[in-house]
């Protein structure tokens, strides 16, 4: 009896330490996939501040055009600087979180905007502008490819029973996207009823980056840092027979950003050019139009498979292009506003599969060098046909202008999406 009695309390002593282990371990794996989910929308977060931050000087353009005496192509220049450092970024630096770590790279990026932000605001003049948007690019260039990979990262931990769930890479481009809308927004207001509009809204980011900073130092890496020499990942690496998918979505991406780069530069111009409205405020509506509308068509569309974006983003599209060219030759501002809400809509759309396909078509261990080379493309979008079209208006009129423009990106948009569709990517 006494020996019964005894392995009987042993057994029940053994399964409570079993119980409390497998608590403890429970506790602890709660506790890690919380700490994941916060994570997650702290660099949702940090990310759409950032890019924010890049188009703060989106309705400012205007104020230092009159200040310095200088026209749309000088602005445009200002502003297509900041793609040079982003493309410097992405290209140098956008791949280095797949070796050294997602969190390694993003803090440096929200150093590196807000030294950006000192500068625009301590040296106003044009020469300060420009060095201070190539430092800007070069944040964002270190933070869109790294927290688009760590947003997916962080959710995988957080939520492993949604395995291949779009929430990453949804919240990753509404975070971008969105950015870009809130920026000229809240920089425009800020301009309007603040004092010292040029150091204002600077200043203001800087503060907000910083409160960002800190929460992203207790945010988890979810990068392994210790591989050996031989185990660490290629800078960019596809999945076999992706080539064709990741072409037409850096092809989309580029004709996506082509359009926000146009209301990012000559946007506010043109509103205070052709309505003649000098509010800053309402100057920030037309860019924050445009990315908002993007934004929220990927909010109430982006359960849509694939296919049905890329094909309702391409219809969308050049009808809003023709739309903000009719907007301009008769100018009114409510009918401007809707036209350039109906293209970025489009633009939306076609961005966000956009993405999907570049992280689908990437190896996964190559995930932030992939997005960095797409946004490379994406950003010279951005860029590059912005220059070209201020150097046309300068010897053509505004309207014809603008209807090429819209013919050019319209068609290549359709000729990547028919090369994405071909490819099989959009069938999701």
């Amino acid at each position: 009896m006494r020996q019964a009695s005894a392995a009987r309390r042993s057994w029940i002593e053994h399964r409570k330490n079993n119980m409390t282990a497998s608590l403890t371990t429970s506790a602890l794996a709660s506790t890690h996939r919380s700490r994941h989910a916060s994570g997650f929308w702290f660099v949702a977060a940090a990310f759409l501040s950032l890019m924010a931050f890049g188009t703060v000087p989106t309705p400012l353009w205007p104020l230092y055009q009159a200040r310095d005496h200088f026209g749309p192509t000088a602005v445009t220049v200002a502003f297509a600087v900041m793609v040079l450092g982003a493309a410097l970024g992405f290209g140098l630096l956008g791949h280095l979180s797949d070796r050294f770590g997602r969190r390694r790279i993003i803090v440096p990026a929200l150093l590196v905007g807000i030294a950006s932000a000192a500068v625009l605001a301590a040296w106003p003049d044009l020469p300060g502008l420009i060095v201070g948007r190539i430092i800007t690019g070069v944040s964002v260039g270190l933070m869109a490819s790294t927290a688009s990979a760590y947003l997916s990262d962080l959710y995988q931990v957080a939520r492993p029973d949604r395995a291949g769930s779009h929430v990453p890479s949804l919240v990753a481009s509404v975070a971008n996207l969105g950015g870009l809308a809130f920026g000229p927004l809240i920089s425009g207001a800020l301009a309007q009823w603040a004092p010292a509009p040029l150091t204002t809204s600077y200043l203001v980011f800087a503060g907000i980056l910083a409160v960002l900073l800190v929460l992203l130092l207790a945010t988890p890496e979810t990068v392994d840092t210790a591989l050996r020499a031989g185990d660490r990942p290629t800078r960019f690496a596809l999945r076999p027979g992706h080539a064709r998918v990741f072409a037409a979505a850096a092809g989309l991406g580029f004709f996506a950003f082509a359009l926000m780069g146009l209301f990012s530069s000559l946007g506010a111009v043109m509103v205070r050019g052709r309505l003649g409205i000098t509010s800053t405020f309402v100057v920030g509506l037309a860019p924050f139009t445009a990315f908002a509308a993007s934004a929220a068509a990927q909010l109430a569309l982006g359960a849509l498979a694939q296919r049905r974006q890329l094909v309702l983003g391409t219809a969308t599209f050049p009808v809003g292009m023709v739309l903000t060219a009719l907007a301009i030759h008769r100018p009114t501002l409510g009918f401007f506003l809707f036209a350039v809400a109906v293209a970025g809509a489009g633009a939306g759309l076609v961005f966000k599969a956009a993405v999907a396909q570049t992280a689908a078509a990437a190896a996964p261990a190559s995930r932030a060098g992939v997005l960095a080379v797409f946004f490379v493309i994406a950003y010279l979008g951005m860029g590059l046909p912005s220059v070209a079209f201020s150097l046309v208006i300068r010897h053509a009129a505004l309207v014809p202008t603008m209807i090429g423009f819209a013919a050019v990106l319209s068609a290549g948009t359709v000729l990547a999406v028919v090369t994405s569709l071909r490819g099989g990517a959009a069938t999701r």
